[in-house]
């Protein structure tokens, strides 16, 4: 589980099917091999690293799903280690299970701040709610408005600077991971469920009894 706050920018040493190297510094001071890694929000396993660097293993399924597949050799990723036990929640909970890619759509300056528009397949939109929250490229984002087929999110400088958000352009492929709240609520719609109950979120984790 993460929060969908970025810890670092790493770079793309190399990009083969199957494999994935990249440069990363803060990430690797307690890494170990096996364990978990969000790569532009995609939950990785470590297969190997280095002071420098480190390695993870990028199934088919995930290639098809996100915009990994589309990495070359210096290219940026956002980067985050797994949330600990104990640990401040400064974003929302993000599981690394991408639901689809999105596509940048506008970038609009607005002040001191950047209004990214991003477009959205119709099954993801259904949990893209105003002033909800979404992870793009693993960062977390509040949605700023929407519509049918799009929703528009606002970048203060601090994310522009320490995420790959900030150099997004439009026609660019990005990652979406919708909030997990939000699809435990259609589910219980679609089967005609009772309601979110404060038993079922201390059931999954959301409250602590």
């Amino acid at each position: 589980m993460f929060t969908g706050i970025i810890e670092e920018i790493g770079k793309v040493i190399s990009a083969r099917p199957g494999n994935l190297s990249v440069t990363a510094g803060k990430v690797l001071e307690d890494m170990e091999k096996g364990a978990s890694i969000a790569v532009n929000g995609v939950c990785l396993t470590v297969t190997g690293f280095d002071n420098k660097s480190f390695a993870v293993e990028v199934m088919q399924e995930t290639l098809s799903r996100t915009n990994l597949g589309l990495l070359k050799t210096g290219d940026g990723v956002n980067l985050e280690r797994p949330l600990t036990l104990g640990g401040r929640l400064g974003g929302h909970l993000v599981q690394g299970h991408i639901d689809t890619t999105g596509r940048v759509i506008s970038v609009t300056p607005r002040g001191e701040s950047i209004i990214i528009g991003f477009e959205a397949p119709p099954r993801l939109m259904s949990y893209i709610v105003e002033k909800g929250f979404i992870a793009v490229d693993g960062v977390s984002l509040t949605i700023a408005s929407r519509n049918s087929s799009s929703f528009q999110v606002s970048l203060v400088g601090y994310t522009r600077r320490n995420t790959i958000l900030g150099s997004q352009r439009v026609g660019d492929t990005v990652n979406l991971e919708a909030d997990i709240i939000a699809k435990y609520v259609e589910q219980f719609s679609r089967n005609g469920g009772s309601g979110i109950t404060v038993d079922f979120l201390q059931e999954h984790g959301f409250l602590v009894g």
